[in-house]
């Protein structure tokens, strides 16, 4: 029972009790008073108490109902206030959070009260004593997990270490970015659906593929091979084409005992995409070739023929002219094809493009001394080249201006290509005012080598680079304003920006940290296979904590989903660099009481995916975990009601922190979020938004599960089943 039910029902038994004992009193006056009468004065005096009976009854229960009244704030004071100052001190007991404890009790209630407060002060001074301590004896240790952190967030190549039961323990930012690109709804799930700390490998390879690879690498450590390895090639449900080389993690305490592998993954989809072009367009040269060929030669020998008539001759000449026209298409098919191919194999790399025109500008100057200037760049622009090359193209170029030209000053600039086959492609101009120049002069400049600094001379010529870009190169004089150009056009990173770390959804901002937590080293140990989820403990489990905001609190009624949040919780730990963050166009008006709560407006979801598309995508983030909310039954039921549209169902077990927290703290008078995170400590930023609550849940959560341990609620079943004796479970929705 909640605590004011089970005070009125202390308060109507007191008042029974008064009652009865009223009732036995004037029963025993009675009969002993009728003792002493004559039987017709007794039946006289029962009269009269028959009479008056009403009006003992009415005193009797006025004088239990006084009783009640006075005894009401004595519960509170002397039953109440022990019981709830005991449930607080018990969440300083076991949890770090410290909160002044506050009671209405009595003086020597209060006095406790102070003597907990006090000694909690002190044992949270003792602790960051002793965490200090720590932290200086074990700097060495951080350092070298900061290194770690470092080293993978900056690696070019995607890195995923596993456990033996497919549990990823560690990816990098590069890897983050790679899945994001493999994802089937990388604008709703960013990724997170497939790749995050405890999450399965096996939801983007195969997990036959994945143990015959390590098979062969723990084959070849029985042999003795230092360090093996084995690659294979996959496809992944969204079309990729994956190439990965698989290495073993021998654990540190066992000999050559594997617990573990790690992946460096490629996405070679369009190097197979050009292989596979190429492969074409040579196929077609030589079957589409065999025709012409055997045209020319008919041609040829019919012209042999001395005595053929003029109409004829020329008729033969017209088939060797339009034979040889096809094959030269052909053949310049093939080359540019190639070019292609050379170009894309050479390791360009991703840049930013204002990075590279500030480093050109610097290169120039330092070799040539001439005055430079460069152009605004657009904000976010990336290019991809291979920005050594390219400096070296435009300084020599630069350079020759210098000395055969006596230009003074050059200027760089940059835009995005906007004309015909400069699709994907951005215009770099090397810009200078002074005399005019001869195309044959280009021309010249082009197949001569680059220059280096100091004088030293490259085997590469301007063509070179433009090749090895795939990119165009030309001379350009602008009459109007008196002044001529090299024009470069080179290709864009095919995903601009990409190596920016993502903002999340499009909901309010999780508060990562600055390096996010990538890694879990404890989850080598993780293994589950053989387990059934309600004899797992919580400490072991992986949830998905999650909040919706609606149009309204009617879920059969027609409200919608308008925002969905949620974070994973995952040995323990709250994940905030692996949330889902998604607002919901709910294809209906928002009223405009619910605004001043969550903050949604109707722009604000206009032209966002429906519930129809973001549904999977969170399905896919909450897989394999258990899901957690606040009144969770409210959430759920709108998830519940858009299983025959969607086809999907969250059939994980839920819990519920209003549940559980009232199953820990009966004797509070107040489940209610911000309730339970003022007695927790916990800082609430972000309220009435989805991720927001989802955080503050996962928050609460975690200092739930200690205190749930104490009273000897271990398993994920245990905590089901506390939750269900629960007041709040009986609510329907």
């Amino acid at each position: 029972m909640r605590p004011h039910q089970r005070l009125l029902l202390a308060q109507l038994g007191l008042a029974l009790v008064v009652v009865v004992l009223l009732g036995a009193f004037t029963a025993i006056v009675a009969a002993l008073v009728g003792s002493t009468l004559t039987p017709q004065a007794r039946a006289l005096f029962g009269e009269a108490l028959a009479r008056h009976a009403p009006l003992g009854v009415l005193a009797a229960l006025a004088l239990a109902a006084g009783l009640a009244a006075v005894a009401r704030p004595l519960v509170r004071r002397y039953v109440a206030a022990p019981s709830q100052l005991l449930e607080q001190a018990r969440v300083l007991v076991a949890t770090d959070a410290f909160r002044e404890l506050t009671t209405d009790g009595n003086s020597a209630l209060r006095g406790l009260a102070q003597v907990v407060n006090d000694l909690a002060l002190l044992r949270s001074q003792l602790r960051a004593d002793i965490a200090a301590q720590v932290a200086q004896a074990s700097r060495s240790i951080e350092q070298e997990r900061n290194r770690l952190a470092a080293l993978m967030s900056e690696l070019t190549q995607s890195v995923v270490v596993c456990n033996l039961d497919g549990r990823i323990l560690l990816y990098n930012n590069r890897a983050r970015l790679q899945f994001r690109a493999l994802s089937e709804s990388p604008q709703l799930g960013g990724g997170a659906e497939l790749l995050g700390l405890g999450r399965s490998i096996y939801t983007v390879f195969d997990r036959k593929l994945v143990a015959h690879a390590l098979e062969r690498v723990q084959q070849r450590l029985a042999r003795g091979v230092a360090s093996p390895s084995a690659q294979f090639v996959t496809t992944t449900r969204s079309g990729q084409l994956l190439r990965a080389q698989l290495a073993a993690v021998r654990a540190v305490d066992a000999g050559d005992a594997v617990n573990g592998f790690v992946l460096l993954l490629d996405n070679i989809t369009t190097e197979y995409e050009l292989d596979a072009e190429r492969d074409r367009v040579l196929h077609g040269l030589t079957e589409g070739s065999r025709g012409a060929l055997a045209n020319l030669r008919a041609a040829a020998e019919m012209l042999d023929d001395a005595d053929l008539a003029p109409e004829l001759r020329e008729r033969f000449v017209g088939v060797v002219r339009s034979e040889a026209q096809l094959l030269s298409r052909r053949i310049d098919e093939l080359a540019e094809r190639s070019n292609l191919g050379l170009a894309t194999r050479w390791p360009l790399e991703e840049i930013l493009a204002d990075d590279f025109m500030q480093a050109v500008q610097r290169r120039i100057e330092a070799q040539t001394g001439l005055r430079t200037r460069a152009d605004t760049v657009p904000d976010g622009l990336w290019l991809k080249l291979d920005s050594f090359a390219m400096m070296q193209a435009l300084a020599t170029l630069a350079q020759r201006l210098r000395d055969e030209f006596e230009v003074k000053t050059v200027q760089l600039r940059l835009a995005e290509g906007t004309g015909p086959g400069q699709a994907h492609r951005a215009r770099l101009d090397l810009v200078w005012s002074g005399r005019a120049m001869s195309t044959e002069t280009v021309m010249t400049w082009e197949m001569d080598t680059l220059v280096g600094a100091e004088g030293s001379s490259s085997a590469l010529t301007l063509r070179d680079v433009v090749q090895r870009h795939a990119g165009e190169f030309w001379f350009e004089r602008d009459r109007v304003r008196h002044e001529a150009f090299f024009r470069f056009l080179v290709p864009l990173a095919p995903m601009a920006g990409a190596l920016q770390p993502a903002q999340g959804g499009d909901g309010a901002a999780a508060h990562h940290p600055s390096r996010p937590v990538y890694y879990d080293f404890d989850l080598f140990a993780g293994s589950d296979a053989s387990h059934v989820l309600d004899e797992r403990r919580l400490t072991d489990l992986t949830f998905t904590v999650f909040d919706t905001e609606t149009t309204g609190l009617d879920p059969t009624g027609g409200d919608e989903i308008i925002q969905i949040g949620a974070t994973r919780i995952v040995n323990g730990r709250l994940l905030r660099g692996e949330c889902f963050d998604q607002l919901v166009d709910p294809r209906r008006s928002i009223p405009a009481e619910g605004i001043p709560i969550h903050g949604i407006t109707p722009e604000m979801v206009a032209g966002k995916p429906a519930i129809d598309e973001v549904l999977p995508a969170f399905h896919a983030y909450a897989q394999d975990t258990i899901l957690v909310a606040h009144n969770a039954a409210f959430d759920m039921r709108f998830l519940q009601l858009k299983e025959a549209t969607t086809g999907l169902r969250f059939d994980q077990p839920v819990l519920d922190t209003l549940l559980l927290s009232e199953a820990v703290h009966p004797q509070q008078d107040s489940h209610r979020l911000e309730a339970i995170a003022e007695r927790f400590g916990v800082t609430i930023i972000g309220r009435h938004t989805a991720l927001g609550d989802a955080l503050v849940t996962a928050e609460i959560f975690l200092r739930l599960v200690p205190l749930l341990a104490e009273k000897g609620i271990h398993t994920l079943g245990q905590a089901r089943a506390a939750a269900q004796k629960s007041w709040y479970a009986r609510v329907q929705y």
